[in-house]
């Protein structure tokens, strides 16, 4: 029973996971540290953040084997909103926090109900 109840629980914390906003950047990007200062400190505790936490990708390192269906950028920062591994949506730039929490709860209300 406990195993039963221990992978319920895990499934269950998969699915909470299973959105999430990849951050492409790369050192020296202005843009990437004005998001930093303005966004990403805030991330976590919003609505949005709770449903697709951000994990960083610098493009300068070898991309990572789990987004091999994701296509790479050269502009950064880009915003890659993924769910369950597959691309919903896609923000190039960073031009401020306004702009940025309108297109993000745009590209958040695409994710599948229930995740």
């Amino acid at each position: 029973w406990t195993s039963v109840m221990f992978a319920a629980v895990m499934f269950h914390a998969a699915a909470l996971r299973a959105a999430e906003l990849l951050m492409l950047e790369q050192p020296g990007c202005v843009w990437c540290a004005q998001f930093n200062a303005e966004i990403a400190p805030a991330w976590p505790k919003t609505a949005e953040g709770k449903r697709a936490p951000l994990r960083r990708v610098d493009i300068t390192e070898p991309w990572p084997d789990d987004l091999a269906g994701v296509q790479k950028e050269r502009f950064t920062p880009t915003f890659v909103l993924l769910d369950n591994g597959r691309e919903i949506a896609r923000l190039r730039g960073y031009v401020g926090d306004e702009f940025f929490w309108y297109r993000i709860g745009e590209m958040i209300a695409l994710l599948p109900d229930g995740d």
